[in-house]
C-alpha cells in the first residue's frame, strides 16, 4: 500500500536529517543545519500524509477507524509525535543542536516498525473493547507524554556527554562547544518532564474512563496500568526533587534516563506480560 511505502521513505529521511545535524555539529556549517531542518519538516509532512492516507484507506475497506489501534500504528504515531515536538522546540529555541540527539530516536522507532518480527501493518477491524471515541484521546495524550519524555532523555544524554567531554579535556571539540549551556539543558529537561507528566496524567485518566466503559472498572492493576503509574511517579519524583530538594544538573539528567527506561518498559516490556494492553496478544 502507498502509505507503507511513504513511511518507509520517511524512515530514511529521518536518518538523513540526523546525519545532516551531525555534519553541522562536526563541521560548524549552518548550511547543514538548514538542510536537516528541511529534511525533518519534509519527513513530517510526508509522515502526516501517510497517516491520513491510511486513515482514509480504512474507510475504503469499510472499517473506518483512526490508525492508532495496533503495535505498528502506535510506533508510527510515536515517531510522528517525536518529530513534531522536536520541530516545535527547534522553532521556539532557534537552536538545532538537539536534533542530533532526538532524530535518532524518531528514526529508530520508524525502523523498528519496519523490521521488527511479528509486526502486523495490515488495516484490520477493531475489537469491541477498542471501538470507542476514547481511543483517540487516550492514545494521543499518552504518546505526546512519551514524546516529551523521549526529548527529556535526549537532553539528559546531551548533558552527560557534555559533562564527560569537559571533564576529560580542557578544550572540547566544536561538537561540544556548540551545545547549550548546562543551565539551559537542565531547564529544558525540566520543561519536557512537566509536559510529559501532564500529558501522561491525561492519558491515564482517559484510559481509566475508557476502561470503565469497556470492562466495567476504572482500574484493574493490569501491568500496563501499573507501569504507566510507575512511570508517572518517577517523573513526578523528578519534578519534586527539583522543586523541593533543589536537584539540578547531573541528577536531573540521570533521572530523565531512568524515567525513559520506565517508559520503554511501559510501552514495550509489558507486551510480554499477560495484559489487556499487550500488543502481542
Amino acid at each position: 500500500m502507498i502509505h507503507t511505502t511513504i513511511l518507509s521513505w520517511v524512515t530514511f529521511v529521518y536518518f538523513a536529517a540526523f546525519v545532516f545535524y551531525l555534519f553541522r555539529m562536526i563541521l560548524g556549517k549552518e548550511f547543514w543545519g538548514k538542510i536537516a531542518t528541511l529534511a525533518v519538516l519534509g519527513g513530517l509532512v510526508a509522515h502526516t500524509a501517510a497517516f491520513v492516507i491510511r486513515w482514509v484507506a480504512s474507510y475504503d475497506l469499510g472499517i473506518g477507524r483512526v490508525p492508532l489501534a495496533n503495535f505498528y500504528e502506535s510506533l508510527i504515531f510515536f515517531a510522528w509525535t517525536i518529530a513534531l515536538l522536536y520541530l516545535l522546540m527547534e522553532w521556539r529555541l532557534k537552536n538545532r543542536t538537539l536534533g542530533v540527539f532526538v532524530m535518532p530516536a524518531a528514526f529508530l522507532v520508524m525502523a523498528y516498525a519496519s523490521i521488527a518480527p511479528g509486526i502486523n501493518n495490515r488495516i484490520e477491524p477493531l475489537i469491541p473493547a477498542l471501538q470507542s471515541n476514547w481511543l483517540t484521546s487516550h492514545v494521543l495524550t499518552c504518546f505526546l507524554g512519551y514524546a516529551a519524555f523521549t526529548v527529556a532523555f535526549a537532553l539528559g544524554v546531551m548533558f552527560l556527554l557534555k559533562k564527560w567531554a569537559v571533564a576529560k579535556r580542557n578544550n572540547p571539540g566544536l561538537f561540544f562547544r556548540l551545545l547549550p549551556s548546562d543551565e539551559i539543558i537542565d531547564e529544558l529537561i525540566y520543561q519536557c518532564a512537566v509536559l510529559g507528566v501532564v500529558f501522561l496524567a491525561l492519558g491515564i485518566v482517559t484510559g481509566s474512563v475508557w476502561a470503565h466503559y469497556a470492562w466495567g472498572s476504572y482500574w484493574s492493576w493490569d501491568p500496563k496500568e501499573t507501569w504507566s503509574l510507575v512511570t508517572w511517579l518517577v517523573y513526578a519524583g523528578l519534578l519534586h526533587a527539583r522543586l523541593v530538594r533543589g536537584w539540578r544538573g547531573t541528577r536531573m539528567a540521570v533521572l530523565s534516563i531512568v524515567g525513559f527506561a520506565c517508559v520503554l518498559f511501559t510501552y514495550l516490556g509489558v507486551n510480554y506480560l499477560p495484559s489487556l494492553h499487550s500488543y502481542m496478544s
